[in-house]
């Protein structure tokens, strides 16, 4: 096949969002691209991360508030639904996006697809394994390009737990394809992102939750009131969050009575004692995927965190960019996007002084727990270890109207941080229905140097839960009403009578 001799204007490994957006981004400008995956088209955002859990949380959303009819005074009522349904729900709706990832897709745009492993076996070209016999030969491909895109990734980290080898568990790669029927309960190892929202939505489908958190707080980005509002919530719930809880061992739980229960299940030996649940589901973090791509061939540095890039995305071999959770600190489906954006162009740009560097100074991000926790910026609890002095300007929700009739007015608080003495927006942080979406006013004015000040004279929409920003302006612009400002203004007014 002629696809196989040429050399390409780049070669692409995996093809989860980075890998996707680079290949389809140098298709869409007229380059000769090439797309290597070992698994599925779409990658961990499809398959295994976003898409599936925010399908999930939606339905573990609507049965709570079923549950809580009296909220909006509606009778109370215990919501009526089968756990497979639900999941089954989850797999549907994430089926129906699938297409837009596909590779019948990818090669409609022009992008030559080839399905296995990718290996360097040079600084130019590498090989693709062919083990199940796609292309008719039982050699391995070659191929050649003048640049590179590494976008292979993160997977689930399992941690060195003494006894973790005997005993079966889920991770996010797992538990939405092979968990049919309703455990009774469930230990999450982790109070990441993950471990809160599939605890919290499991939770909501009847699973008894408890999370083994072995750090202080959930949520650790995050500053302390946040992770103990979102505790709190938890507890109400029914959720019991057990932090600086380090777990030493686990071990199958043994069978009483010869009966063979539906799951083996499993008990968790933490410093305060043992937790027994049904089945285990692990959330404790992200490993890169740099197994097998023979990286030293290529000469490219890598570390435990992943692939060594500069602010271009380079690697140490300059025609060698990396892109998306292999590369990132912030290892998200955006920053991946925008990784991948950046190399598209870097990759174009025949000079060094033309490509665009990238910067996380400014990047969103949510948990999508109910209420969400978005945040850009600096918190206050980074803010103090930078020593950046600050403005605090907190609106809780019961302020905005629209939360109030909407009977969520005690479901969070926007917290706004400006330079001392300035309006310049350093961070924002939202606890609150949608706050993933109310975020997005700030990482415009953040980007676009809007400060606080000026977002309280533009007008919004009454009554909305974006009034947020514009309360958090006026906050900042009743500081500047000082004593002598106010002897001037009754001043005029004396004058105007």
């Amino acid at each position: 096949m002629a696809k196989r001799d040429d050399i390409y204007n780049v070669v692409v490994i995996g093809a989860g969002t980075a890998g996707l957006v680079t290949a389809a981004g140098t298709a869409g400008l007229g380059g000769r691209v090439a797309l290597i995956e070992r698994n599925k088209m779409g990658g961990d955002c499809l398959n295994f991360g976003c898409v599936p859990s925010k399908a999930l949380i939606s339905s573990a959303r609507l049965i709570q508030q079923i549950r809580e009819a009296e909220k909006w005074g509606l009778r109370m009522q215990e919501p009526q639904f089968d756990f497979r349904d639900v999941m089954e729900r989850m797999r549907e709706r994430r089926a129906k996006i699938a297409p837009n990832d596909s590779q019948e897709r990818f090669e409609s745009l022009g992008v030559d697809v080839f399905r296995g492993e990718a290996r360097f076996v040079s600084p130019h070209e590498l090989e693709v394994s062919d083990s199940e016999g796609r292309y008719n030969t039982a050699h391995p491909i070659r191929l050649r390009a003048r640049n590179f895109v590494i976008a292979t990734g993160s997977r689930a980290a399992v941690p060195k737990i003494d006894g973790i080898d005997a005993v079966p568990y889920f991770t996010n790669e797992t538990v939405f394809d092979e968990l049919r029927d309703k455990p009774d309960s469930m230990i999450v190892l982790g109070g990441g992102p993950i471990g809160c929202e599939l605890g919290q939505a499991f939770s909501r489908l009847g699973v008894k939750i408890t999370i083994l958190q072995n750090m202080p707080q959930l949520l650790l980005p995050e500053d302390a009131d946040v992770a103990e509002f979102m505790q709190k919530r938890f507890a109400a719930e029914g959720i019991d969050v057990r932090l600086n809880a380090t777990t030493q061992s686990v071990r199958v739980r043994e069978r009483s009575g010869g009966i063979i229960p539906p799951f083996p299940g499993v008990i968790a030996q933490t410093r305060d004692g043992e937790v027994s649940a049904d089945v285990l589901l692990i959330a404790a973090g992200r490993t890169p995927n740099l197994d097998g791509l023979n990286l030293d061939a290529a000469g490219v540095k890598h570390n435990e965190h992943g692939v060594e890039v500069n602010d271009y995305m380079q690697t140490s071999q300059p025609h060698i960019y990396a892109a998306g959770d292999i590369a990132n600190r912030l290892k998200f489906t955006h920053t991946a996007d925008f990784t991948a954006r950046v190399v598209v162009r870097n990759i174009l740009m025949p000079l060094q002084l033309l490509r665009q560097k990238t910067s996380d100074a400014v990047v969103p991000w949510c948990t999508y727990t109910d209420p969400e926790v978005a945040h850009v910026g600096l918190g206050e609890k980074q803010a103090s270890n930078e020593a950046v002095e600050y403005d605090l300007f907190v609106v809780p929700l019961s302020e905005l109207d629209r939360a109030v009739v909407e009977s969520e007015d005690a479901a969070g608080f926007a917290k706004i941080l400006t330079r001392k003495g300035s309006d310049q927006i350093l961070g924002a942080t939202i606890v609150g229905p949608r706050a993933g979406d109310l975020l997005h006013e700030f990482v415009v004015a953040m980007n676009a140097k809007i400060g606080l000040g000026k977002i309280a004279g533009m007008i919004h929409a009454y009554p909305t839960l974006a009034e947020l920003a514009r309360k958090a302006g006026d906050k900042y612009n009743k500081t500047r009403l000082t004593p002598r400002a106010k002897k001037i203004f009754a001043w005029l007014y004396r004058r105007a009578r």
